[in-house]
């Protein structure tokens, strides 16, 4: 049987340490917490507090830490756990870090015979719990295999996204969208209060429209994504709403900073030639200043 230590027992880990334990694997969780690990121990789990105990002879071992400093001080540190790692064994770590440690720690692995991929997971705690985790590994093809039987119990959708580092790589992406929309979201819902409009109305109709149901599932994929820059909505009338919002965000003095950052954008897109290009046509815009080949033709208007 598959001997699996999973360290830091948090929110997710201890989700994710329980769907293992369901599901017959051998469990020993770690955690700096005695309280956590004694209601851990109370749920039927097999709690180990001392961290070099609970990893000796493990075949595998989760790390679910803070962040990558916080894992490599655990690995690599003065009482890091890497003298004790099994030579041929595995190390998953789940954190969401910095892919250049990730990369690091897994060079030094690597040296004294230990495997690593990286798999940083999407959705919230329930998601661990019930194992419909988004999981996104990076490492070696073999070594991916090797932990898809984990995976596929803590997780529902799982993507070997490429080399390690790349798994951290996409988490890094997708929170980086995720807390700029968060931000987003707030300012709309602020701007509605002070404009007067019902928020439970407000929260309806905008979860009904591409604004609320996100632009990756409607406007990005059926238009710049495909190749196509044809107006469903031109450029130069995305400006002009802009511009709107951002008076009556100063009208009543509600703050609208990603609106003002935004609004630059498309002044540089207009002055570009693509005022009468569809609105995802931003992508091509931003493509070129990064120095990228576009997405889209700026000739691709039917």
């Amino acid at each position: 049987m598959t001997q699996v230590t999973l360290i830091g027992a948090g929110t997710m880990g201890a989700g994710m340490a329980h769907r293992l334990h369901v599901h017959d694997y051998a469990v020993r969780v770690n955690d700096r917490s005695p309280e956590r690990l004694a209601q851990l121990r109370d749920e039927g789990l097999n709690t180990v507090s001392d961290v070099h105990d609970a990893v000796r002879g493990s075949d595998v071992v989760i790390t679910m830490l803070p962040d990558s400093k916080t894992v490599r001080s655990v690995v690599e540190g003065p009482d890091g756990i890497l003298t004790v790692l099994s030579k041929g064994s595995l190390l998953i770590d789940m954190s969401t870090g910095a892919p250049e440690d990730v990369r690091q720690l897994g060079q030094l692995l690597a040296a004294h015979g230990i495997a690593m991929i990286d798999a940083p997971v999407g959705r919230p705690p329930s998601s661990a719990a019930d194992g419909t985790l988004v999981i996104m590994a990076g490492g070696d093809a073999e070594a991916v295999s090797r932990a898809w039987p984990l995976f596929s119990v803590m997780g529902e959708t799982i993507h070997h996204v490429g080399p390690l580092g790349a798994g951290m790589t996409l988490k890094v992406i997708n929170n980086y969208m995720s807390m700029v929309g968060m931000l987003l979201t707030a300012e709309a819902l602020t701007l509605g209060r002070k404009a007067g409009i019902d928020q439970t109305q407000l929260i309806d109709v905008l979860s009904k429209t591409a604004a609320g149901r996100g632009q990756l599932s409607v406007n990005y994929p059926n238009k710049v994504l495909a190749g196509d820059l044809s107006a469903d909505f031109p450029m130069r009338l995305g400006l002009k709403d802009l511009r709107l919002a951002l008076d009556l965000g100063a009208e009543k003095t509600s703050p609208l900073a990603l609106g003002g950052i935004t609004r630059e954008f498309f002044s540089i897109a207009l002055a570009r030639g693509y005022a009468e290009q569809d609105c995802t046509a931003m992508l091509v815009v931003l493509e070129a200043i990064a120095g990228l080949t576009p997405s889209a033709s700026s000739e691709s208007v039917s």
